[in-house]
């Protein structure tokens, strides 16, 4: 039997009620018409406030893929996680606004969550997304190394300084911070930015952790080179390794734009490469961590087994897993229940902010092949072993 088909682990904390929820919603979210015509309406309705839609989606998805609207309503999630031996990752979800104001609001925002887990082993991490501080066009400007224009070299500025006090504060309070990856334009300058930040803070061991999309082509050289920046500079360097989740997008910009597909060519090149990615840091240990961000089972399962390989301890200091809330709980708590460094990544924020983060999972999960298959089987499966 494979070793993550124990439904009964996986859904202890759900009652038949929440699991017979979630069937119908995977149901929905199955159906790409459906979800790509039920989330341009639900960004329509919600961003034109009509009150009952707001009440429907936090009952539905927000209930499924969120924590709550604010840190405190989310710590009964991160309490009920770790009694089960499971992190949480707060990540406030604010996607899709550009001005300055959002900008600094957002930072104080990841500064907060930063003293709020102070000494709480149940959030592990801090994470935020480049954009969440800076305009992507910015980012793009100057990871291209474009002259940048006496405002635009003033707006950078507050970028670099946002970055630098949420990693400063977080070295300062022993709080580990991934900074998550976005499109490739805008990637090199984001990537420019982590290895100043590790410099800077990781001197002693991994507080800054950028993230690497495998599904990328070049990455695994990126890695390689890196790590030679690294050893010459002397700072220890954390990953948090994905496969990524823009590929639609890519694929269309490189061809309206005319240059090289950024992206694998195949699903299996992309598998291949995030294998590599994960034989690449079990090699370097000694200088690199990571957080294996994946819902692939083979690659969870790959990624146990050169633990055990290499007779390290299962809650080994340099390894973690992580899921995102709401999905592959039966990968999650197998790796709680054996012992692994397991997180899942848990989203909140107010209903009408939080609905382009739901949609973008929505659709994530219609374009994945098999992934919302496995969540219904699983859901099903289980009824079923409840009924017996």
């Amino acid at each position: 039997m494979p070793i993550f088909n124990d439904t009964q682990v996986a859904f202890a904390d759900k009652t038949d009620a929440q699991l017979r929820k979630a069937y119908w919603m995977f149901k929905m979210i199955e159906q790409p018409a459906l979800t790509n015509i039920g989330t341009s309406v639900l960004n329509f309705t919600v961003h034109n406030n009509f009150p009952f839609v707001t009440g429907i989606v936090k009952n539905t998805l927000f209930e499924q893929f969120v924590g709550g609207e604010t840190r405190e309503e989310s710590m009964k999630v991160v309490k009920q996680l770790f009694k089960r031996g499971v992190g949480s990752i707060f990540d406030y979800s604010i996607e899709g606004k550009e001005d300055e104001e959002t900008f600094d609001a957002v930072c104080k925002e990841i500064k907060d969550i930063v003293r709020f887990s102070v000494g709480n082993p149940a959030i592990p991490f801090i994470v935020f997304k480049p954009t969440a501080f800076g305009r992507i066009d910015l980012y793009e400007a100057v990871g291209n190394g474009s002259e940048l224009t006496l405002s635009q070299k003033e707006e950078w500025s507050r970028v670099v300084k946002r970055f630098d006090e949420v990693c400063q504060l977080c070295h300062e309070n022993n709080k580990k911070v991934m900074v998550d990856a976005e499109e490739t334009w805008m990637q090199d300058a984001a990537d420019q930015l982590c290895e100043e930040m590790m410099e800077k803070y990781n001197q002693e061991k991994p507080i800054v952790w950028n993230t690497i999309q495998m599904y990328r082509t070049g990455r695994l050289e990126y890695m390689e080179q890196h790590l030679n920046r690294a050893q010459e500079r002397n700072y220890f360097i954390g990953y948090k390794i994905v496969r990524g989740a823009y590929m639609e997008k890519e694929r269309a910009r490189a061809v309206e734009k005319g240059y090289a597909d950024p992206i694998q060519p195949t699903k299996e090149a992309s598998d291949k490469n995030y294998n590599s990615g994960i034989d690449f840091v079990m090699n370097h240990l000694d200088k690199v961590s990571a957080f294996f961000g994946t819902h692939n089972e083979i690659s969870s399962e790959l990624i146990m087994d050169k633990i055990n390989a290499k007779g390290l301890p299962h809650n080994h200091e340099n390894l973690y897993f992580g899921q995102l809330y709401g999905m592959s709980d039966n990968i999650t708590f197998y790796l709680a229940d054996k012992g692994y460094n397991v997180a899942k990544y848990l989203p909140y924020g107010p209903v009408k902010d939080v609905v382009p983060y739901l949609t973008r999972r929505a659709r994530e999960n219609t374009s994945v092949a098999g992934q919302t298959g496995r969540e219904l089987g699983l859901i099903k499966k289980e009824l079923e072993r409840r009924k017996k």
